[in-house]
């Protein structure tokens, strides 16, 4: 795995932002984290070693601009350079999560066809209206695979009518980090979980969030923790193939 941030900074859009691990992190060095800014990882992918090799091996997955957003009006200006840089590296899977899915139609390459099968675009949905809204627009895309990150969770969803269209090749789920997080709730996790099984789509809880209720009960988990005790609730799903 790698991980590619080429730019920084991001503005809030949704309910998901509200408590975003970017900002806090920033505010710990007197950063102004709505300003997006063009980082020295810029080229990240392209660059090559004394031998010539990529720095980045073949067959990584790159996690792609986990600080801000891809498609944010802010990086317009760079982002053919970016899909350039992304078109070159077919030999890496570049991951990428977006609350700006409303965006992407308009931010796609020239030669995107029906879909780039080494790139994967993530929609978030943190609250039934986001998920109502983001994910119709999300379905319309010419997309190669399909994920569905419901993170922060924040209520109990119901994706079933989309789940129901075969589209839709994962979902994953998870609480939200921080010391003032807001509650997630493990019924929610179990509810989503349902509607994946019931679909025949993969389904990960992929980490608790720092407070968990669970039958009633509050729990605050340390930061550290969160994946783990996810992996041991036992919950996940996969489809094979």
């Amino acid at each position: 795995m790698a991980g590619w941030n080429l730019w920084h900074g991001c503005r809030k859009v949704s309910e998901g932002c509200r408590r975003c691990y970017v900002y806090r992190q920033d505010a710990r060095w007197e950063q102004d984290a709505s300003q997006v800014r063009r980082t020295a990882a810029f080229d990240l992918p392209v660059r090559r070693d004394r031998t010539g090799r990529y720095k980045i091996p073949p067959g990584q997955t790159v996690y792609t601009c986990f600080t801000s957003d891809f498609f944010i009006e802010e990086a317009d200006a760079w982002r053919g350079e970016a899909w350039a840089m992304i078109r070159e590296r077919s030999d890496c899977t570049f991951l990428m999560i977006t609350k700006r899915i409303d965006r992407v139609a308009a931010c796609l390459p020239a030669d995107w066809g029906e879909g780039w099968p080494h790139v994967v675009l993530c929609c978030t949905c943190e609250t039934q209206e986001r998920a109502d809204y983001r994910l119709p627009i999300y379905l319309s895309l010419p997309l190669c695979r399909r994920e569905v990150i419901c993170e922060p969770l924040l209520e109990r969803l119901d994706l079933s009518r989309y789940l129901a269209e075969g589209r839709i090749d994962s979902v994953s789920c998870g609480g939200e980090s921080g010391d003032d997080a807001r509650v997630c709730d493990f019924d929610w996790v179990l509810d989503l979980r349902r509607q994946c099984v019931d679909a025949g789509v993969s389904f990960r809880f992929r980490q608790t969030g720092a407070r968990l209720r669970k039958e009633g009960r509050i729990y605050r988990i340390r930061r550290q923790f969160q994946h783990s005790q996810a992996r041991r609730a036992g919950v996940d799903f996969i489809v094979e193939g």
